[in-house]
């Protein structure tokens, strides 16, 4: 898969989930753009260079989001 699809199926399939939730786990994003992991990884590693994506960790837990979703992202930029 091309780096634009997987981007495109990303950000389209996060969009319509924004709704219910802002973090996804990395399997939810493989399954989504239908790679194995290896391939799914670097994908995302570039949307994450790229700020596509974000990284977020409990330190337990490894989430991604779009960038500039979410609570924290609000609560981050408040003054």
């Amino acid at each position: 898969m091309e780096y634009e699809e997987a981007k495109q199926k990303i950000v389209e399939g996060l969009t319509k989930k924004l709704k219910t939730k802002s973090k996804f786990y990395f399997n939810d994003l493989a399954k989504i753009i239908g790679e194995k992991p290896r391939v799914a990884k670097k994908l995302i590693n570039q949307m994450i260079t790229e700020e596509v994506l974000e990284y977020w960790s409990s330190g337990s837990t490894s989430m991604y989001g779009l960038k500039g979703t979410g609570k924290q992202a609000h609560s981050e930029h408040e003054d």
